[in-house]
């Protein structure tokens, strides 16, 4: 089932994260702000794997000072949409 998602960053230069999902596969991830050279490639990277894959490998990275990062970030709206599901 496809579906498109949309959450909203917190503790971090992007503003927002649209994810589009096939069942549990990352088909598509689009970063609003943010650092763009980097944000371009975690969604190219991504793209076509497994959510679960993206959480585990994501989850928990943080930029600078900051307690969180746009990959974390990532992996916070994947881990809340296969919760909800």
């Amino acid at each position: 089932m496809k579906r498109t998602i949309t959450y909203k960053t917190q503790g971090t230069c992007s503003r927002a994260i649209e994810i589009e999902l096939d069942g549990n596969t990352v088909e598509n991830v689009k970063f609003l702000g943010g650092c763009d050279g980097n944000t371009h490639g975690i969604a190219s990277l991504v793209a076509g794997m497994d959510a679960n894959e993206v959480i585990k490998r994501l989850e928990g990275i943080k930029c600078g000072f900051k307690k969180t990062s746009c990959p974390d970030q990532l992996a916070c709206a994947l881990r809340q949409e296969l919760s909800q599901n």
